[in-house]
Parts: C-alpha cells; sequence; structure tokens
C-alpha cells in the first residue's frame, strides 16, 4: 500500500517547466500579461522579436533616464509609463515599427509628426535605424508634465 501512495503523490507533484515564450502577435507584438511594475515591461522588452527589442530597450533607458522614478506597467500588451495616477506614454509594436503614443502629445513642443483621429494623442514612428534620442527625451520631460491619462 505504501508503494502504491508513493505512485500516486509521485503522479500528483507538478512537473517543473520552463517559463512560456511569449506569444508574439500580428506585427510582432509580445503577448505579455497585464502587470504593474518594471518586470513586465523588462519582459516585453526581452520579448520583442530582433531590432524592435533594442528599440523598445533604448526608449525604456532614455525614459528612465529622464524620469527615474517614472511608473510603469504593461497593459494591453504594451508598456505604459506615467508619474502621479495617470500615463503620459506608451510604445506598441508593428511589423515595420515601434509606435510611441503621447498620450498629451497636441501639447508637445515641437509636436510629434504623427497624427492621431483623438485630438490630444501624437505619435512617434521609431523604425530600425533609430531616433532622435535627445529630442524623444525633451518630448518625455515635457509629456510627464501634463494630466496623464487614465486607464
Amino acid at each position: 500500500m505504501a508503494k502504491k501512495a508513493a505512485k500516486v503523490a509521485k503522479k500528483a507533484a507538478p512537473a517543473k517547466r520552463a517559463s512560456p515564450k511569449p506569444r508574439l502577435l500580428s506585427g510582432g507584438n509580445p503577448q505579455i500579461a497585464k502587470a504593474d511594475g518594471d518586470a513586465p515591461v523588462q519582459a516585453y522588452i526581452a520579448a520583442a522579436p530582433g531590432w524592435k527589442s533594442d528599440v523598445a530597450a533604448r526608449l525604456d533607458a532614455v525614459i528612465t533616464k529622464t524620469l527615474p522614478h517614472v511608473r510603469k506597467a504593461v497593459k494591453w500588451n504594451s508598456p505604459f509609463y506615467g508619474i502621479g495616477e495617470g500615463w503620459f506614454l506608451s510604445f506598441h509594436c508593428y511589423t515595420r515599427f515601434v509606435k510611441v503614443a503621447f498620450f498629451r502629445g497636441a501639447g508637445l513642443k515641437p509636436m510629434p509628426p504623427g497624427v492621431s483621429k483623438q485630438k490630444n494623442v501624437r505619435y512617434l514612428d521609431v523604425y530600425e535605424d533609430g531616433f532622435d534620442e535627445k529630442q524623444f527625451a525633451a518630448w518625455v520631460k515635457q509629456a510627464s508634465k501634463f494630466p496623464g491619462w487614465r486607464a
């Protein structure tokens, strides 16, 4: 009987598995569970394919250097950045670029080039060849001072 109990206990023990690699959605955007903090943002960055991971890491580094106390989260499979209660910026991987959304971008000087159907939102499309980090840091600093978008 002791052998049977040991066999049952052995079967019931959960198998150890490596954590699965996040699934890539259309355009190569990683599917990361909604969560607050730096860890899910870093998981998103690590899961982004190829050069998009490098761009995402650079965006995150510039944001963090510009605003050391920035709040981070992953929502809707995209990293979000905020100060206080609201969010001022997010980005998302697409097939040919990484799209940065400034939620109050219409108030930035100069305004980011990408227009939106929403009057206050402006976009910056970042391609494999990089982006103007100095200008991006200036936009991040300005954007953090506007009331944040609440999700």
